[in-house]
């Protein structure tokens, strides 16, 4: 008997005691039997249970994940194409959102995936459906990796236009964020500090609300603070990397005497710009059309 679980980083207990779906790898009547009996008050409160074979519960796992990686990176190349013609990205997920057949869950345009799981598992996947001869599967699910691998290098182009004819090298940048998404330390395979590594000759000061310890294990290199203010102390540029609440709800007019530039570049269209805007913020966003 197998169960993969799909339990996302931050809301591990949440997604066991409330899961949206089980599934069941079984071999004998007592293998289902049992598992209904773990689960049976979950099953009783109407969460959904599928009983299965093996192949089917081990390819639902890496489905499951990879749609995910899938729709992260296609609203990614979605955000590069508005970039280039000069549309908003918010207001086209605000579009496919109305549709019950797209929907918006998952499609935020941002540099990229990262954790211990998507990266691993989309690689995973692609490599099955290699091994299995299912080439034009794995075609599609390679392009998805592809865009993800390049969303640093798509955001530091923003960053250098946000910068004009200043150049990074040199420039002190602050960095909101070293977790690979919000709610959790984790910083495996972390876009945000894979962007603060690649701004070369830049001074790097990185603030995360829950992560510092952990990056700091992993990127000694680079400077740290758990202070929010603190960390724009002199900054020529801040990059938001990880779309934490904290930054979200920050008071953009407490903040902008702080940096020697107040000028933003929202690398998770996760802000509200107009507040910031009206506070004396210069802000870019990946796929919106700045002001």
């Amino acid at each position: 008997m197998w169960n993969p679980e799909f339990l996302r980083e931050g809301h591990a207990v949440e997604d066991t005691l409330r899961p949206d779906r089980l599934i069941a790898s079984v071999t004998t009547a007592e293998g289902e039997k049992a598992i209904r009996a773990v689960y049976a008050g979950i099953i009783d409160a109407g969460v959904p249970i599928f009983v299965t074979d093996s192949q089917t519960a081990e390819l639902a796992k890496g489905a499951a994940n990879t749609f995910l990686g899938l729709k992260i990176s296609y609203i990614n190349a979605v955000a590069d194409m508005c970039e280039a013609a000069g549309g908003d990205i918010a207001q086209i997920v605000d579009i496919l959102d109305i549709d019950p057949r797209t929907g918006a869950s998952g499609m935020r345009p941002g540099i990229g995936y990262g954790g211990g799981c998507f990266p691993k598992d989309v690689r995973a996947f692609t490599a099955s459906a290699q091994q299995l001869g299912a080439d034009r599967t794995a075609a599609p699910l390679r392009a998805a990796e592809v865009i993800n691998e390049n969303r640093t290098d798509v955001a530091l182009g923003l960053i250098t236009r946000a910068l004009g004819e200043r150049p990074i090298k040199g420039s002190r940048v602050t960095v909101w964020g070293a977790a690979f998404k919000p709610g959790t330390n984790d910083v495996r395979e972390s876009p945000a500090l894979a962007l603060s590594l690649q701004q070369t000759g830049a001074i790097v000061t990185v603030h995360d609300p829950q992560a510092v310890s952990t990056a700091m294990v992993r990127n000694p290199e680079l400077d740290y603070t758990g202070d929010v203010p603190a960390s724009l102390g002199g900054a020529n540029l801040v990059v938001l990397a990880t779309d934490w609440p904290e930054y979200r709800q920050a008071d953009a007019q407490a903040l902008v005497r702080h940096p020697a530039n107040p000028l933003l570049v929202d690398c998770r269209t996760t802000l509200d710009p107009e507040p910031w805007r009206s506070a004396g913020w210069t802000v870019h966003q990946l796929g919106r059309p700045g002001k």
